[in-house]
């Protein structure tokens, strides 16, 4: 039996939210893998994990420290992967570490718990059924460019990252890019004392974000574009006006039936419904 690889979720801000199967996960490692052995041994202390062994696994060394990892999940032992907050690998480190433990046939689960993402998502009052997540937007140059005109048109509700110290560069962008009707929710201090939600159009976003002094890491969840309806040629009256016909319907019946499924003019349709023939 080889070792299991765990991504342990942990608090985005209030520590009682690290869920009791995470301390249980945690003590049972031989190597725990995190951002910053600070952080998470403060985390660690307050949950009651001692004797294990913390290593920096962050941008920088995480493809590093795949090679220990891997060899000591062969010799059976489990190691878990931490980020300063959230879920690992969303916007962190920990999925070369996935991948590495994968290939190499190793098994890889986790303890499901906080993510800024979701929650900022529920809150935001939009559609959930359909997101997308973009997590931290390019800085600047045409990836960014590229990325907001995404954004602009993409139908599905969008969630976004953002430093404190971007967000209103941020917001400005998203404003030129989806137009000041737009609506948008901006989370930030997620589960703390001062969590706060605020939510309108872009325009008064532009507006309030300006007026604040940011703290605290931002969920942008961005309301998805409207459907843009396209005008229905003649052509496309005239097929639609032949299905209703050939299924049944009279003429008078065939053109009400395409007037409300096309939005098309009363006298279009009734005029290309003359062009077919009984």
């Amino acid at each position: 039996m080889t070792g299991q690889l765990w991504l342990v979720s942990t608090p985005i801000g209030n520590l009682g939210d690290l869920p009791p199967r995470a301390v249980t996960t945690l003590r049972a490692c031989a190597l725990i893998c995190c951002e910053d052995t600070r952080h998470s041994g403060k985390l660690l202390s307050h949950a009651g994990v001692a004797g294990v062994r913390l290593a920096i696994a962050n941008e920088h060394t995480e493809d590093a420290r795949a090679a220990e990892v891997l060899e000591l999940l062969a010799s059976g032992h489990d190691v878990a992967v931490l980020t300063d907050a959230g879920t690992p690998g969303i916007s962190d480190p920990g999925a070369r570490l996935v991948r590495a433990a994968i290939a190499a046939g190793h098994r890889v689960s986790a303890v499901p718990g906080p993510a800024a993402l979701v929650m900022g998502l529920v809150l935001s009052g939009f559609e959930t059924t359909r997101f997308v997540f973009e997590g931290f937007l390019p800085r600047s140059g045409k990836d960014r460019k590229e990325r907001m005109a995404d954004i602009a048109s993409e139908r599905r509700t969008i969630v976004l990252y953002e430093a404190p110290h971007r967000v209103q560069r941020t917001v400005a962008d998203l404003l030129a890019a989806c137009g000041g009707d737009r609506q948008i929710a901006l989370a930030r201090e997620l589960t703390k004392l001062h969590e706060e939600t605020w939510r309108g159009t872009l325009a008064d976003a532009a507006v309030h974000v300006a007026e604040l002094a940011p703290r605290g890491e931002y969920v942008l969840v961005v309301e998805g574009a409207a459907d843009v309806a396209v005008a229905a040629t003649d052509d496309d009256i005239t097929d639609a006006l032949r299905t209703a016909l050939a299924g049944g319907a009279d003429r008078r019946a065939a053109i009400a039936t395409v007037i409300a499924a096309t939005g098309a003019n009363k006298r279009r349709v009734y005029d290309l419904a003359l062009t077919i023939p009984r």
